[in-house]
């Protein structure tokens, strides 16, 4: 998954969002800081968003039921995995990865989990405090190496 990919597939459901939220097209520009016409436009599929209105999306709206079927749960970690390419430090405590995870590796008290929608990897902690993510699973392998031994 990369930042196109992630475009594209948003752009897509932005009316989604707006329907789901109940706000006019007015609104929901103002909301994601575009005009009305590039809002009717991205909807009409003539334009794609950009990755600035995307993110402003997930940001303002992560809890939008069409954006974590397209994302998964926690749609911030997933643009900030893909922006940064990984993220490597401890962050907020997750809920464990009950839903939408499958557990890859367990060690030393880190498990590492990969999200069954977006496929990116993270490793939590027994607490479920999240230390790191990212689309490549022999990074995160080798990160749950490092940390289990220290």
């Amino acid at each position: 998954m990369d930042q196109q990919m992630i475009v594209e597939q948003l752009s897509s459901k932005l009316k989604l969002v707006r329907v789901e939220n109940g706000y006019t097209q007015d609104r929901m520009a103002v909301i994601l800081g575009i005009s009305k016409k590039t809002l009717v436009q991205i909807e009409k599929g003539r334009t794609g968003a950009g990755w600035t209105t995307v993110v402003a999306m997930c940001a303002l709206f992560r809890d939008s039921e069409v954006i974590q079927n397209t994302l998964g749960a926690e749609p911030i970690e997933v643009l900030e995995t893909v922006a940064h390419e990984h993220v490597d430090r401890p962050k907020q405590r997750t809920m464990g990865g009950k839903v939408w995870w499958s557990k890859v590796e367990e060690r030393g008290g880190f498990t590492l989990q990969q999200n069954v929608i977006s496929q990116h990897y993270r490793i939590i902690d027994d607490q479920f405090y999240r230390y790191f993510s990212s689309f490549d699973q022999e990074e995160a392998l080798d990160k749950l190496k490092k940390l289990s031994i220290s």
